[in-house]
């Protein structure tokens, strides 16, 4: 009876932990924010990719799709970063 109620417990808690990182996931960018892409050392990435489905996934440095959250107007100014244009995601909150 202990373990059916430690299981559930335990399940309840991952479901959680896993609808909340798929929130973020979703999230739209934080105000005076943009994508950076080209720049994300391996292991740094915000999202997923067509690579990929998560952040923290990217397999190598500066890949081209792998992206981090920077202050806007900074991604232009820094060698290999290209600014990805908003998601239909960043709009809807």
């Amino acid at each position: 009876m202990k373990n059916n109620i430690a299981y559930t417990a335990l399940a309840g808690v991952l479901a959680l932990g896993l609808n909340t990182a798929a929130n973020d996931a979703n999230a739209a960018a934080p105000e005076g924010m943009e994508k950076c892409a080209g720049i994300v050392k391996a292991g740094m990435n915000d999202c997923g990719t067509s690579k990929h489905g998560c952040a923290g996934l990217a397999k190598t440095d500066n890949s081209a799709e792998d992206w981090i959250y920077i202050p806007e107007g900074t991604c232009d100014k820094i060698v290999g970063g290209t600014v990805l244009p908003p998601s239909e995601d960043d709009h809807m909150h």
